[in-house]
Parts: C-alpha cells; structure tokens; sequence
C-alpha cells in the first residue's frame, strides 16, 4: 500500500483578497492623476486580477491601456467590453469604449459607443467632444459642429470645442468662418 501526501493550502480570505483589491484599484487611480500610467496600470492589472467582476475596475483598467506609455488598445477594448457588460448603464465605461475604438480608427463604432453613454449622461462636454471628432473624422462635418456646440452650450469656457468648429469650417472651405471661431477659441 501507498500513501500519497497533497500539500495543506491555506483557505483564501475573500475579505481580504476585497479589500486589497479595492486599495490597488485607489492606489491606481491616485497614479493616474499624476500621470503615472504605466504605474497605475501594474496596480489596476493586479485589482482585476483579485476583482474580475467589478465594472469599475475594469473600466479603470482598459483606460489605463489607453494611457500607458505603450498603449495597448485591443486589450482596452476587450476590458471595456466585459466592464459594459457588468454595468450596461454605465456611461463612462461608454465614454471610454468610445475612446478606445476612436484610437483603433474605428470612428463608427466610437461614435456609437459615445452615443450610447450620452443617453445616459447627455450633458457631458468632454463626450460630446469626442462625438464631435467621431464625427469630424466621419466626414460628417455638420453633425460634428452640431456636437462642438452642444460641447460648448454645456461649458462656455471649453474652447477645444469652439477650435475644432473652425476646423471643421476650414475643412468645408469656410476659411472666414474658420477664422472667426479660431480666434474665439
């Protein structure tokens, strides 16, 4: 007869696994205000590791893919998309899958993901900007200043929005408009 020994593993502490999962999620976030992107990607690589199912992290994880110093946008898109579905209502995990497919030239499905987060949250300027390059880069250059003004109507001192109007003049060949807005922003 033989006997055979299996090593004692410790039970896991959810608790615990928890708690420190939302510390480097906080710690993450701090980073990415300093612009520590590659920093706060290691933390927020580590939270969703111990954290899989929270749409929060996630959401922080694929921005942060974004922002690193080699950014990995597929990666962003497949974390984004499993935090949309986790909370469908979230509309800036919508902002940010926006942002993602606008970095992966697909200005289409940027659009359609900045659209949805705007049903949800229509006064962001910051989205309706992003909308309105969506559109610019569609060559869809009146829904694009339609967005820049709502942008703009949202937060009178955003000049970016105001710049890009005269952008999109300038490329529709309306050089005096162009000029004007220009010298508005």
């Amino acid at each position: 007869m033989s006997q055979a020994l299996l090593p004692y593993t410790l039970p896991l502490d959810q608790a615990r696994l928890q708690a420190d999962g939302e510390s480097l999620a906080r710690d993450a976030a701090q980073l990415a205000q300093f612009q520590q992107f590659d920093e706060a990607l290691a933390r927020a690589q580590l939270a969703a590791q111990l954290l899989p199912g929270n749409a929060d992290i996630l959401s922080l994880l694929g921005s942060l893919y974004l922002q690193a110093s080699e950014p990995q946008p597929e990666q962003a898109i497949t974390t984004l998309e499993r935090a949309k579905v986790l909370q469908p209502e979230n509309p800036l995990v919508m902002f940010a899958l926006g942002n993602a497919y606008f970095t992966q030239k697909n200005y289409s499905g940027a659009a359609q993901s900045i659209e949805a987060g705007l049903k949800i949250e229509p006064d962001n300027a910051n989205a309706l900007f992003d909308l309105g390059n969506a559109y610019y880069k569609l060559n869809q250059y009146d829904q694009a200043i339609a967005q820049y003004e709502k942008a703009v109507s949202n937060d009178a001192a955003f000049w970016p929005a105001v710049n890009n109007i005269g952008l999109v003049m300038y490329e529709a060949g309306n050089k005096e408009g162009a000029n004007t807005k220009w010298r508005d922003a």
